[in-house]
């Protein structure tokens, strides 16, 4: 069997600015790496990810190819995507790429291509994007669904949103969860977090998350308002860390109103060494969002033995396999409460083997050399006709 080769697109990367799809891909460019089998990956980068992605050339399985592109200029981007990528491609003898997210050429132009779609967000809240974020968002999933080989949905909830909206054959659509890496032994000392963030273990409650109004942040901040009013013997105490996002300013507004300063901090970004230390001492790990594709931050905390006390919407009870806490009214800051005063602790029952990377990473190349495979077959098929 030939080795696998083909192009992964990498120009919509902009580092530590597009959340979980960033730890995803990384995740996975890692898991091809511990793969004994032959491939040639070329990376698609652009001139200003470059940097962060060089490392992966270590490897003589992996090269790179610069497009003359900056990631940070998404319209420019987003241009030269439609209209240049498959020349690129052309003129470097690439006829097959990966896109591990939903953006892509508006035709083929010669090129066989593979997306990821990791949710339909912008489709259930308009409310959330400029008109402009959601034509784009929708075209790119309108040409996923019709000219794309072959789609990946990052869990059966994404899978079966993408067959209600677009009524594509159902085996056009794989669904493959998000590898999960987490380093029980990469971990911060407490004592730095307790100088830096004046919390002690299991004195605090947690969470990961992008700013943004789905992530319902501000409903678990109004909780912490309540815990700290009415004295109730809960700690009062929450960080929220995460990419910056439109509601951050929203937040930091309401924080202040609310006379929250000491009690709610926004870490912003926190490297893999605090995030899990984080996740590690905190009483729970809370998790209010009420629209997900996967959502790894849940399972993350579950790795560190931390309960998680979440919402049952979209993918999540899927994702958690039913082992964390649910409320059921994500914005009943009472009965958030309720289950934060006795929670569960199921996390022996989960199956962590579900999000191992070295799995996931094989049922992916896997999948991509049967997809690409018999796209050529087919090309062969049709030059012989």
């Amino acid at each position: 069997m030939a080795a696998l080769e083909l192009a992964i697109d990498l120009l919509w990367l902009r580092p530590k600015q597009v959340g979980g799809t960033e730890f995803y891909i990384r995740n996975l460019l890692d898991g091809f790496l511990q793969l004994d089998e032959e491939f040639h990956f070329i990376l698609l980068v652009s001139r200003d990810n470059q940097a962060s992605l060089a490392h992966y050339a270590e490897d003589e399985r992996i090269s790179l190819l610069v497009a003359e592109v900056e990631s940070a200029n998404i319209a420019g981007r987003i241009l030269w995507q439609f209209f240049c990528q498959n020349r690129l491609l052309r003129r470097h003898h690439i006829r097959k790429c990966f896109i591990p997210v939903y953006c892509r050429p508006l035709l083929n132009g010669g090129i066989t291509y593979v997306n990821v779609i990791h949710d339909l967000q912008a489709a259930h809240y308009p409310e959330y994007h400029p008109f402009h974020e959601i034509a784009y968002s929708r075209l790119c999933w309108w040409l996923d669904v019709h000219f794309s080989r072959h789609i990946v949905a990052i869990s059966d909830w994404v899978r079966q949103d993408i067959l209600t909206r677009y009524h594509v054959k159902p085996e056009k659509i794989t669904t493959i969860y998000n590898p999960i890496t987490i380093d029980p032994g990469e971990a911060a000392a407490l004592s730095g977090l307790t100088a830096k963030y004046q919390i002690e273990e299991k004195g605090y409650y947690y969470t990961v998350s992008q700013l943004i109004p789905h992530k319902n942040l501000d409903t678990i901040i109004e909780v912490m308002r309540q815990i700290k009013e009415q004295k109730i013997d809960l700690p009062c105490r929450l960080l929220i860390s995460g990419v910056n996002g439109e509601s951050r300013e929203k937040l930091e507004r309401q924080i202040a109103e609310k006379g929250l300063e000491q009690e709610v901090t926004l870490t912003g970004f926190v490297d893999s060494a605090e995030r899990n230390a984080l996740y590690q001492y905190c009483r729970a790990f809370l998790f209010p969002s009420v629209f997900e594709g996967f959502g790894m931050p849940p399972i993350e905390a579950m790795l560190f033995g931390t309960v998680v006390i979440t919402t049952d919407r979209t993918c999540i009870p899927e994702v958690t396999q039913g082992k964390a806490n649910y409320v059921k009214d994500p914005y009943d800051m009472q009965e958030w409460i309720r289950v934060m005063r006795n929670p569960e602790n199921r996390i022996a029952e989960m199956d962590f083997m579900a999000y191992d990377q070295q799995k996931l990473t094989r049922r992916y190349y896997e999948l991509l050399t049967e997809i690409f495979g018999s796209a050529m077959e087919d090309k062969t098929d049709d030059a012989v006709r």
